[in-house]
């Protein structure tokens, strides 16, 4: 392996630095990219670039109290490394820990220039290359490759979503946004109300009570919250039991299978997945809390997202009182705390505002294709991981009824085919072409989460039929990769000297 020693300063090297793949982000996702093409294709000269200081995505960035993974390590890890650690449901830093691990095991680190943030992408036909410039403290710099990966997530980085409260300005105590949270913000004995059900709040709220707040969690409406354990006792006797290999393996795909069996099982029959959810928080609650009221949502399962909570740990808190939950909509903050329409109003020294994520795509990015901005909201997504009618460029998007690196890791295996398979036929370009697909139009994911509907107008589309058909199934996509290669008829593939695919594959 390549030595582990961080890359020189962008001073220190040409003005345009020539790369075969330029992966963008150094997160999960990126870093199963680079992982991927270190295995299978390692005659490729590559690097990643990140905005941040350090590796980790999302596992670094956000650091606010009890802060953990909200799907199993054993699919959320990497299957080429297998997560180990006693927790299934693992928390932030351990999360980010195992990704730098990881990166430092497979050589990684010499590639990654940190501090290197993309604002702009042109594909030049002529030069058959992306041309990418890059904000970095030293100034501008730019990087021309053969192939640009993005693996840099689907949300801002330097800001989440605040709605405007009214009277936000006079109020006494501090206001924090989780995806800033201040390190020196003391809890015990304040009152703190934590405003929003979802994944964030349903992980704040416990996590604050241990640290000895008065915490109330504030939502507008109820979501639906499912109980799993933190530790995984048929995996650590798998583990005892067998080698690394089969036991992880059969960990691995317990998991996949769980989730595929659950999801298929709630949208076909909602009632009766809604009721058994439900029954559950009534078991785990007793009958000290109004669970039809703060428990029982409008909508049907898997319309959004279900949150996870770990040992039942945001139950045990609203059981015991060490926190308590209000449903209903705010009218405006006061200099002691929240009014609510109900004219009820709840004090507060700290109020946490876990009311999600402003999705961006491509990292802000702005995307031309020989001078012409590409516009997302006019493309479709080929295969989940290419836009249409841009040339070699793929896109790391994970599911959103599973585990995120799932996805990721089947794309970073198939974007490998694709490379290799134009290096055996001597190409240089390819392209998936949208006017294979049809004339339907479907919104790329099937949610109604506020931050989906709020970023809809932006995002491309998915197709009605494959491959331009988002799967949200993990088996459908194993199988639709493998039984298929990269000459399907859909992409347009030329090589050197020719400046636009004609539509003709090979």
């Amino acid at each position: 392996m390549p030595p582990d020693t961080q890359s020189p300063p962008y001073a220190d090297q040409d003005p345009i630095e020539k790369l075969d793949v330029l992966i963008v982000g150094a997160g999960l996702s990126g870093i199963d990219a680079a992982c991927r093409l270190t295995m299978h294709c390692p005659q490729k000269k590559w690097a990643i670039v990140e905005a941040r200081d350090r590796i980790g995505g999302t596992w670094d960035l956000f650091r606010y109290p009890g802060i953990r993974s909200d799907s199993d390590m054993h699919t959320l890890g990497f299957p080429f490394r297998p997560w180990k650690g006693k927790a299934a449901i693992a928390d932030g830093p351990a999360i980010r820990d195992y990704i730098e691990d990881t990166a430092r095991a497979y050589g990684l680190m010499s590639h990654i220039r940190f501090n290197c943030r993309v604002t702009a992408a042109n594909w030049s036909s002529d030069e058959q290359a992306w041309t990418v410039t890059l904000s970095t403290p030293d100034g501008d710099r730019r990087v021309r490759c053969a192939f640009l990966y993005l693996c840099s997530g689907y949300y801002r980085y330097d800001r989440g979503f605040a709605p405007d409260f009214p009277g936000a300005d006079s109020f006494g105590g501090r206001i924090v946004h989780p995806q800033h949270w201040p390190q020196d913000l003391p809890l015990a004995g304040r009152r703190v109300i934590v405003i929003g059900s979802g994944a964030t709040a349903v992980t704040l709220v416990p996590a604050l009570a241990e640290r000895g707040a008065q915490v109330t969690m504030l939502q507008r409406s109820p979501t639906y919250i499912v109980s799993r354990p933190r530790h995984d006792g048929l995996a650590d006797r798998l583990y005892r039991w067998l080698p690394d290999g089969p036991a992880s393996a059969l960990v691995r795909w317990k998991y996949i299978g769980w989730s595929l069996l659950t999801y298929r099982l709630a949208k076909r029959r909602p009632e009766q997945v809604k009721r058994h959810i439900i029954e559950a928080i009534r078991a785990a609650l007793g009958s000290g809390i109004d669970v039809d009221r703060h428990f029982t949502p409008a909508y049907a399962p898997w319309d959004q997202r279900v949150c996870l909570v770990p040992d039942g740990d945001l139950f045990a808190a609203l059981k015991t009182g060490r926190a308590g939950i209000v449903t209903g909509r705010i009218t405006g903050f006061t200099s002691d705390g929240i009014r609510l329409e109900t004219g009820e109003e709840l004090p507060a020294d700290i109020i946490v505002t876990a009311t999600g994520l402003e999705m961006r795509l491509l990292g802000g990015a702005e995307l031309r294709v020989d001078g012409v901005p590409v516009d997302l909201a006019d493309r479709l997504v080929y295969r989940g991981m290419m836009l249409g009618d841009v040339p070699n460029l793929a896109l790391a998007f994970g599911y959103v009824n599973a585990s995120w690196t799932l996805k990721c890791d089947l794309t970073a295996r198939q974007v490998c085919r694709l490379l290799n398979h134009m290096d055996r036929q001597g190409l240089t370009v390819c392209v998936p072409r949208s006017a294979t697909a049809g004339p339907g139009r479907e919104p790329l994911l099937g949610f109604n989460s506020g931050y989906v509907l709020r970023a809809a107008p932006h995002l491309p589309a998915q197709g009605e039929n494959p491959p331009w058909r988002v799967h949200q199934n993990y088996l459908a996509d194993l199988a639709s990769f493998h039984l298929s290669g990269p000459a399907d008829g859909t992409l347009a593939f030329h090589g050197p000297g020719r400046t636009r695919p004609d539509g003709d594959t090979p």
